[in-house]
Order: structure tokens, then sequence, then C-alpha cells
């Protein structure tokens, strides 16, 4: 959704940086989850979160995109603005933001 490289992310919540690398490749997907020593690989799509063992599913609309996280069995939903990311997490019935690091 950014259309380029993804080289961090920050986790508002949380307060912290997280160590996050990610880029797409034609209509293949790549990253690193450097905090969870893993892979995760796919289609923007559909991704694998090698750590979880499980699928994320992703329905891209513009600048918005909404899905299911097979690991924790929740849907989210989430906007993207400039950097900032604001996704809801139906589970949890909380809202969570992310600043995204592009290069």
């Amino acid at each position: 959704m950014f259309e380029r490289k993804v080289a961090g992310v920050h986790d508002h919540a949380s307060g912290r940086d997280l160590l996050i690398a990610a880029e797409v490749r034609g209509n293949r997907l790549q990253g690193r989850d450097g905090d969870r020593s893993s892979n995760f690989t796919g289609t923007p799509a559909e991704i694998y979160d090698a750590a979880d063992n499980a699928f994320v599913s992703m329905k891209i609309e513009g600048r918005n995109a909404s899905g299911f996280d097979r690991a924790t069995s929740s849907h989210y939903s989430l906007t993207v603005t400039d950097q900032m990311v604001q996704l809801y997490d139906h589970s949890a019935g909380a809202w969570f933001a992310f600043s995204v690091q592009v290069v």
C-alpha cells in the first residue's frame, strides 16, 4: 500500500520501534520481522507468517484494507494515510497506530 520498501515500523501503543522490513516485487511480498527472528512471504492478498505458521488474508481497496488473521482467529480493518497505519482489531475491540518508515 506504500508502493515502496518498508524499512521500519513504530508501534505507538508500546512506544517501540519494531524491526520490520518488507517489499513487494511484482505480486510477491517478502519481509522480515527481526523482533521475532522470522520471515513473512506471499502475496499482498495472502501473507504467510512463519513465526505463527499461519496465514493473514488482506483485501486492499485503495488506502483501506480488511482481512482475517488465522493465528489469532480475528478480523481486522486498517486505513493508511501518508506513512501512518491505523488498525482496528475486531477481537480486541481496539484501535492501534503504527508509523511506517519507507525508503
